[in-house]
């Protein structure tokens, strides 16, 4: 058993980065109005590689990290935080002082943002971004999406929140989501786990959840990139994303996977039945994005 002093060891380091933490929240917030908006949001997909394109991004001289969460990849605003305010979402940008300094240093624009998968799938995000920044630019990362389901399962296994095999969990998707999405949309406040932790199925009808976002912002303020792509060249689709953001070439360094996992379900009945659901809402997102995206179940 730990000693008293040991005791004290653990705990006032923690208070004291409690106490930092809130000093640093609340100054962001009195700062508030000095700090614009993001400039991007990386919106989709859950297991998709939104954490390895969000660290190759921050590693950009030109692209800050967020304030006071400098380890966060997302404030989580627009869906757990939406009542705090926008004040309280300022504060995670730098002041219009540190973007200019920033510009002087490295010679270029200032591109600030967060990376939030959940925002595409969440019912009222995209009405919510529009809102409050209607020019903003959205990268939508789309992965295979019975590979997406499979992937999303093994995290919860690997969290300890999933006690089903992948069939299982499923087979037990509409139950234990049953509501939710109605719940949200019926009350800003509410939140669920159940929505975010179990849709393995749901998440991956992408066209369905980006039809509200379709609905209002440009064309030209989306870009859309296939996981596989990003998975296969990494470099090559963080070209792309600089090149979207406006942002000047740079290298970051070694292109390791953050928080992966590639490794494709099973073949047998639970992959084959994926397939067959998915085909009909793959071919109508490819005709409606005008994209080619090279999913398996396009076989015959």
């Amino acid at each position: 058993m730990p000693s008293l002093r040991d005791r004290v060891k653990q705990v006032v380091p923690a208070q004291v980065t409690k106490r930092v933490r809130e000093g640093l929240v609340d100054y962001g917030i009195r700062t508030s109005e000095r700090r614009p908006l993001p400039d991007f949001l990386i919106i989709g997909t859950k297991r998709g590689g939104t954490t390895s394109l969000w660290n190759y991004l921050i590693r950009h001289p030109l692209v800050p990290r967020l304030f006071p969460a400098w380890n966060a990849k997302s404030s989580h605003y627009f869906t757990h935080n939406w009542g705090r305010g926008e004040a309280w979402y300022r504060s995670h940008f730098p002041t219009l002082r540190q973007r200019e300094a920033l510009e002087r240093r490295h010679g270029g624009p200032v591109r600030a943002g967060e990376a939030a998968p959940l925002y595409m799938f969440h019912p009222l995000v995209a009405e919510r971004v529009a809102a409050l920044m209607p020019t903003v630019r959205l990268i939508v990362l789309l992965r295979d999406p019975a590979e997406r389901a499979y992937s999303h399962w093994k995290e919860r296994r690997a969290n300890g929140v999933e006690p089903l095999g992948f069939a299982a969990a499923l087979a037990a998707e509409p139950t234990r989501t049953a509501g939710e999405r109605d719940r949200l949309i019926a009350d800003p406040a509410h939140a669920s786990a159940s929505y975010d932790w179990y849709s393995y199925r749901a998440r991956g009808r992408y066209l369905e959840h980006l039809t509200p976002w379709l609905a209002r912002f440009d064309s030209s303020q989306f870009l859309f990139l296939p996981s596989e792509d990003l998975f296969r060249d990494a470099r090559a689709t963080y070209r792309r994303t600089l090149d979207f953001l406006g942002l000047p070439p740079f290298t970051p360094g070694d292109f390791e996977v953050f928080n992966g996992s590639h490794q494709a379900p099973p073949e047998g009945a639970a992959r084959a039945e994926l397939a067959a659901y998915y085909r009909p809402h793959n071919e109508a997102l490819r005709q409606r994005l005008g994209l080619t995206l090279d999913w398996p179940e396009r076989a015959p």
